[in-house]
């Protein structure tokens, strides 16, 4: 809150509390991307808002899954790892409709989509520069409303439904060859069977 936050949320999760990592079915530990997705759910109906803007992959476990999920539990538009996003009045429908307009990098450019409110976004690291605490800044953030809610509250169930079963490396690569010209290349493909 301290970085410019008016309020704030906090829901407490044990991740002790049952399966904790790679636990079984049902049981409670730490939440699973669904499992967040259906909390920010209940979050944002309660809130009554429009726009979700969240990371695109968590620290935890990398999975760049939960505003993708989000969105589909809420039946609204996404757009995936912004690198910019603009704001735009709706000509097409009336009464001060806005449109996000969202650009995301990719391989061979940009990518730009445009979509109305009510939407999900979820960022790239290059849409802003982070803005720092400041001394006074955390002293008046010491003022500002906590709410500290569990998941109960929200009726979400944390039970996870995952299992890590393994985690391995991957076989080593066989060593590459090298061929004198075009034509020994496509010989080499032919005797590998890649053509």
């Amino acid at each position: 809150m301290a970085m410019g936050a008016d309020r704030a949320i906090h829901v407490e999760v044990d991740p002790h509390a049952g399966g904790g990592e790679g636990g079984a079915e049902g049981e409670q530990g730490e939440l699973e991307p669904l499992g967040v997705a259906k909390l920010l759910a209940k979050v944002v109906q309660q809130e009554d808002r429009n726009l979700v803007i969240l990371g695109k992959q968590s620290i935890d476990d990398d999975s760049n899954q939960t505003g993708q999920m989000l969105a589909g539990l809420l039946g609204w538009g996404q757009a995936t790892q912004a690198s910019e996003i603009h704001f735009e009045e709706d000509e097409e429908r009336a009464g001060g409709s806005w449109k996000v307009r969202v650009a995301k990098e990719v391989d061979g450019g940009t990518e730009t989509v445009r979509a109305p409110l009510p939407m999900v976004v979820t960022t790239d690291l290059r849409l802003n520069e982070p803005r720092y605490a400041s001394l006074p800044n955390i002293m008046k953030a010491k003022k500002k409303k906590l709410e500290k809610k569990s998941l109960a509250d929200y009726g979400v169930d944390g039970g996870r439904r995952l299992r890590v079963v393994k985690v391995e490396e991957p076989p080593p690569r066989k060593g590459g060859g090298k061929v004198e010209d075009v034509d020994g290349m496509i010989a080499k493909l032919k005797e590998l069977g890649a053509i």
